[in-house]
């Protein structure tokens, strides 16, 4: 599975940004998928995943009420919905796929290459 994310940017405190992820191969639909969010001198963390089949989802604290994971099997896309951003959100965000319903970044097997997202106070 390859995966490239697109949709990064700088925005101000309080704006909405959509991050896509879009893979290939025709077995999208089976990888539970991830998002991940590393920012400068800091350790990758755990945003957001949601299931292949039935579209369940599970987020962070930091990011709960704010983040919406979507995706759309046809198109073999996901999506991050950010709103209402704050500084501290500034990282780059990477999508990565899985066989695991896990929130560890170790068990994830594929990885984009990460999308830049710089949020201004």
């Amino acid at each position: 599975v390859q995966l490239q994310a697109s949709g990064g940017g700088l925005v101000q405190a309080g704006a909405s940004l959509r991050l896509s992820c879009a893979a290939s191969g025709r077995t999208f639909s089976t990888y539970v998928m991830g998002w991940f969010r590393q920012a400068p001198g800091k350790e990758r963390e755990f945003v957001t995943r949601i299931t292949g089949s039935d579209g369940n989802t599970y987020y962070a604290d930091s990011v709960k009420g704010r983040f919406v994971i979507s995706r759309d099997n046809a198109k073999n896309t996901v999506y991050l919905q950010m709103n209402s951003l704050k500084p501290e959100d500034t990282a780059v965000y990477y999508c990565a796929a899985t066989r695991v319903y896990s929130d560890s970044s170790r068990h994830y097997d594929y990885w984009g290459q990460g999308t830049q997202v710089t949020v201004s106070s």
